[in-house]
């Protein structure tokens, strides 16, 4: 009976440590990701052969409202409606399994962030019920626009680049507020594949991608569609 009482306790205990840094977390800039963090470690162990990563915070104000929703656009239309899980898209993928289609990632904004901020790549039952439950504490308690700040922050554009200042100065060596609109929708399109993508030489899919992100942002409203958020 005690050892389950200590087992709880100690349950406990990391629930609170984790909702109290997700209170603190969201107002204070976030200091690294999951990934980011690996990536860097790579550089330690072995730094002749992986680069240490890019990285450096940028607030919201700082962000092109033009970028917020070419991300939303490309990666999560339904963002400002959902609670962390997209249950439309979810259905809609395993539909497309069972048709013997291509399997899709249906993961949303939040999704990802959960991913990138404590999680690692790969498919498990485990690793998905962790991204579900960070990914409704993450709406729980932080709001819509934080979760989107930290996603534009963390998620990688390019190899060995994290977040769209570092994005920003790599690829067009300007700061994220002088990005066009193009530039803001190329950044969206390479983000299901960063590392493989060039931002500045598309391949003929990234161009069709990018044609689709500018168009559907027009669809969406513009940028009025932050007003949602």
């Amino acid at each position: 009976m005690r050892g389950f009482r200590v087992l709880f306790l100690v349950m406990l205990g990391v629930v609170l440590f984790y909702f109290s840094a997700l209170l603190i977390f969201r107002w204070v800039p976030i200091p690294t990701s999951a990934f980011i963090h690996h990536q860097n470690t790579l550089h330690e162990t072995d730094p002749k052969v992986y680069s240490a990563a890019k990285f450096e915070w940028v607030d919201w104000e700082q962000i092109p409202p033009a970028l917020a929703l070419a991300v939303i656009t490309a990666e999560d239309q339904r963002f400002p409606n959902h609670w962390g899980v997209d249950l439309i898209e979810i259905r809609n993928a395993i539909s497309d399994m069972r048709d013997g289609k291509p399997m899709r990632g249906a993961s949303t904004i939040t999704q990802q962030v959960a991913k990138n901020l404590f999680l690692w790549n790969g498919r498990s039952y485990v690793r998905k019920a962790a991204e579900f439950f960070i990914s409704f504490s993450l709406e729980l308690v932080w709001s819509k626009q934080r979760i989107l700040e930290v996603y534009l922050n963390v998620a990688q554009f390019a190899p060995v680049t994290f977040g769209v200042k570092a994005a920003s100065k790599v690829l067009y060596d300007k700061e994220p507020l002088q990005l066009t609109l193009e530039e803001c929708a190329m950044l969206a399109a390479v983000l299901p594949t960063p590392a493989k993508s060039n931002a500045n030489e598309p391949s003929e899919t990234l161009q069709k991608r990018h044609a689709w992100i500018l168009e559907h942002m027009e669809k969406l409203g513009g940028v009025n569609y932050l007003k949602k958020l």
